[in-house]
């Protein structure tokens, strides 16, 4: 039995690398356990090394030589495929087109909205060229809007008579202490602002801090709140100097379409800066919810 066990640890030894046996001879007899180890760390030095020369190979490479991928529409759906052929490449619309062929376009089952991008000439680094501002379109935007007052006691009856949907004093506040914000246009008294301050991380960035530009810092509240509910929306220039506006539905049908679109363009001209050099309506496009883009001829210089 003895030279059984004998005969096998020679026969693993002879098996052994040359670099296993040496640390075999060195330290006498070693276990099965530590020859793997041995194994094991060759096999991470060869793996260590294989890295190290496909690291070299790649630098060699030319560079600028970027993976091949397929084009943005072959990515899309099958519906948005079939709406985006009914597009012209290369062709720019009237706007009376533009906006039939996006109701025609809307690849969503559900009642899309009609939006306009309009890139800019401003610089909204520039104080006098900052665009903000609200218009009323004549159909509305198809929103259903809750208007919330934040006013005395007095003026917010007023108000609630007038059609808001939340009109209070110092309840208001125990509200927004909640973090309660059931509403998606606020207004305001000038004399109150300062108390809506401690908020005004909360508001600001979901766009409901009340502004005088926009017409939500008032004291007649009665008309700043048939407006909101009439279809008052406000739009201002982004950081890339483009403006972003929601004409109204689908559902609305494109003559509708052309009416609130016509008194934003309107409105948008109005708004054109004096110290402005160049043109002030780079491009524009219009689309709908997940709809293709189409683009419109230049409406105003």
């Amino acid at each position: 039995m003895a030279e059984e066990t004998e005969a096998k640890t020679l026969e693993t030894t002879a098996e052994a690398p040359a670099e296993t046996q040496e640390v075999f001879a060195k330290s006498g007899k070693k276990s099965k356990k530590h020859i793997e180890e041995v194994k094991a760390e060759e096999e991470r030095q060869a793996r260590k090394l294989e890295r190290a020369q496909e690291e070299a190979e790649a630098e060699t490479k030319p560079k600028g030589e970027k993976p091949v991928t397929r084009p943005l529409i072959e990515r899309r759906g099958k519906a948005y495929r079939k709406a985006a052929e009914k597009v012209e490449k290369g062709k720019v619309y009237s706007l009376a087109d533009a906006l039939k062929l996006a109701t025609e376009t809307s690849p969503v089952k559900f009642d899309a909205t009609v939006e306009a991008h309009v890139r800019l000439g401003v610089d909204p680094r520039q104080a006098d060229q900052n665009i903000r501002t609200t218009v009323v379109l004549p159909h509305g935007n198809g929103k259903t809007v809750r208007v919330a007052v934040f006013a005395p006691l007095d003026l917010a009856k007023k108000a609630k008579d007038a059609g808001a949907d939340i009109a209070e004093d110092e309840e208001f506040l125990k509200r927004l202490e909640k973090g309660e914000i059931a509403f998606d246009v606020l207004i305001s008294t000038p004399q109150y602002m300062p108390k809506l301050g401690k908020y005004a991380r909360m508001l600001g960035p979901k766009g409901l801090m009340p502004n005088p530009k926009a017409g939500t810092v008032t004291m007649d509240l009665e008309k700043a709140v048939k407006e909101a509910k009439a279809g008052k929306v406000e739009y201002r220039v982004d950081k890339q100097s483009i403006v972003h506006i929601g004409l109204g539905k689908v559902s609305f049908g494109a003559d509708k379409l052309l009416e609130n679109a016509q008194t934003f363009f309107d409105s948008l001209k109005a708004q054109k800066p004096a110290s402005l050099k160049g043109n002030y309506v780079k491009s524009v496009y219009l689309t709908t919810t997940m709809g293709p883009s189409v683009p419109v001829e230049n409406i105003y210089g």
